[in-house]
């Protein structure tokens, strides 16, 4: 599954690529990322853990622009590991984040589309928590396409500005994808859990939870200044089914400083909150709580524009 998805984002790329260079209503950019951070000590008086933390990216843009027709496409992948100590590498970066949109303009000269939306979100790699701090206490709390969220919806987008965006959709189908039985029986990310019937048979756990409800996002993009670009990206989701007062939030930005050609420098953060991920304590107590990320690096970055 795993190769199929890989397969699929590259022929994206190369189709779209291709399309470019036969019609310059297309815009394509990409860039490729790699940041490390490092701490060593020996001897220190003060104390101190060797850590190593290494952080891919890769983000790319194909967009379609021509008279009243728009066609825009965002991927964005991320991984990265982290040693600390004595402790095996762990899991600190992971994302793929794929949208699409399709638009016809109300007008020759309006700022609103008439839009429809598909979009993918998932990881490439389990991912533990470690009750006890130790590499043997890990329990196995995510997997690839354990979750993947998959969307596709009809609204419309104000785009004022090509650096601005803001979509609104009160028709929106949410799939949760939880491929991975184990998680499934035990109901992670409010899929069904496993159950004994009547008859003391074992019936798994659902692999699929469908959502119907509104979808909000908000993208800002721009340079601030030479050297300094600023991206952020709201999502708001309310399921009409479920208690629909109870809104998933995803918000993640993003600071990038060009130091030169080749050296980058990046900080970021992510907020999300999500009704149906419990979160487990350190008290032993579960719930939805706000879930906080915050990452720092400096490394190299490769861009590729083609107007």
């Amino acid at each position: 599954m795993k190769k199929i998805v890989l397969i699929v984002l590259f022929g994206l790329g190369v189709s779209c690529l291709q399309a470019q260079e036969a019609d310059t209503a297309w815009k394509v950019s990409s860039d490729i990322s790699l940041l490390m951070s490092q701490s060593s000590f020996t001897n220190w008086s003060a104390g101190g853990e060797n850590t190593l933390t290494l952080n891919g990216y890769f983000n790319f843009y194909a967009g379609y622009i021509k008279k009243r027709v728009k066609w825009e496409t965002l991927l964005g992948l991320a991984y990265g590991q982290t040693k600390t100590g004595d402790f095996e590498f762990r899991k600190s970066e992971d994302k793929i984040d794929l949208s699409s949109t399709y638009g016809i303009r109300t007008s020759e000269t309006s700022k609103w589309y008439y839009e429809a939306l598909f979009n993918f979100k998932s990881q490439f790699a389990p991912g533990y928590d470690y009750p006890d701090k130790v590499d043997s206490s890990k329990v196995k709390i995510s997997n690839f396409l354990a979750p993947a969220y998959t969307s596709i919806g009809l609204g419309m987008e104000y785009r004022p500005f090509e650096y601005l965006s803001l979509y609104l959709s009160p028709i929106t189908a949410r799939w949760i994808i939880v491929n991975d039985q184990d998680l499934a029986d035990a109901g992670a990310f409010g899929v069904e859990p496993a159950y004994i019937n009547e008859m003391g048979d074992l019936v798994h756990g659902e692999k699929v939870k469908s959502e119907f409800g509104a979808y909000f996002r908000f993208i800002f993009v721009k340079d601030l200044t030479k050297g300094i670009k600023f991206s952020t990206k709201l999502e708001l989701y309310s399921d009409y089914i479920k208690n629909p007062q109870n809104i998933d939030v995803n918000w993640d930005s993003m600071f990038d400083f060009t130091i030169n050609n080749w050296l980058t420098a990046n900080f970021g953060w992510q907020v999300v909150y999500d009704d149906d991920t419990p979160i487990i304590l350190s008290d032993g107590g579960t719930g939805p709580r706000t879930q906080f990320r915050q990452v720092l690096g400096i490394g190299v970055t490769y861009k590729v524009k083609n107007r």
